[in-house]
């Protein structure tokens, strides 16, 4: 994407891909020349542009763009004295560009790119869209493939020991099933099932964990039952507590999403 930005010597380039019509009105839909040069742009327009000679699809934006950094430095800060702007870079910016300078679409997936025609990309601007893309992971066969060697996925490995499921107390065996989980997590003779457990998660005695994902440094009490449900970084769940159950009663404390994933802020105290 970089290196089309600077052979079309762009000021501006924005990564897009083809959605259906039905999909579009919950992005920016742009239409472009056959340079790929961008000669229109709608934000969430409830009557999206469709690709010419296909009514059905249209072409929108991932939400990523590519500046030249002088552009980008003169347009932000002519943005920043509008009083009238409301500073948001779809609504406010990107429309009034498309006239006056050279904005170009590189189309996500594109023979060109590394990335193959079926290329992943997910839109996780809502709670029940970033709970499903984590949740698509642990399907037989991923949409996303974390695997695949001539496409690694790099990010920060924080230094902690294996993963390691051990009996408990009581003596139930640590169980792990069908989940994932990074360095420095003990299961302590706790159950997971369908979930995803961040660095240095602990679940004790006779906890168990289901269809959740858990951030680092989350303790699960022992007894402790957690369903459907997102926990923030160093969150102590209390023994015998019950999340996702009783959504009605988990509305008086957390955020409930429209399809009833439960929320837990980061260092939320129960006490």
């Amino acid at each position: 994407m970089l290196k089309f930005h600077c052979d079309s010597q762009a000021e501006m380039t924005m990564a897009t891909m083809t959605v259906s019509i039905k999909q579009a009105t919950e992005f920016g839909v742009l239409s472009v020349d056959e340079h790929n040069r961008v000669n229109t742009f709608q934000e969430k327009s409830l009557q999206p542009i469709s690709i010419p000679g296909d009514s059905e699809y249209a072409l929108v934006s991932m939400g990523v763009y590519v500046f030249s950094i002088d552009f980008l430095i003169q347009i932000l800060q002519t943005d920043a004295k509008n009083e009238n702007s409301g500073h948001d870079i779809g609504k406010d910016i990107i429309p009034h560009l498309i006239d006056k300078y050279a904005v170009y679409a590189y189309q996500f997936g594109s023979r060109q790119g590394r990335v193959t025609q079926d290329g992943y990309w997910r839109d996780v601007g809502t709670i029940d869209s970033f709970y499903e893309a984590n949740m698509d992971l642990l399907k037989p066969f991923p949409p996303l493939d974390l695997y695949q060697p001539n496409w690694p996925i790099r990010s920060y490995q924080t230094q902690n020991p294996p993963l390691r499921a051990v009996p408990g107390a009581t003596g139930g065996e640590g169980v792990f099933i069908n989940s994932m989980a990074t360095s420095g997590v003990v299961i302590e003779g706790g159950n997971v099932h369908n979930s995803i457990l961040f660095a240095r998660v602990f679940i004790a005695d006779q906890a168990i964990i289901r269809n959740a994902i858990l951030f680092d440094g989350v303790r699960v009490g022992p007894g402790a039952q957690l369903t459907n449900c997102i926990v923030d970084k160093d969150v102590e769940i209390p023994a015998a507590e019950l999340i996702g159950f009783d959504l009605e009663k988990d509305a008086e404390r957390f955020t409930v999403s429209d399809k009833g994933i439960v929320v837990i802020p980061k260092n939320y105290s129960f006490t």
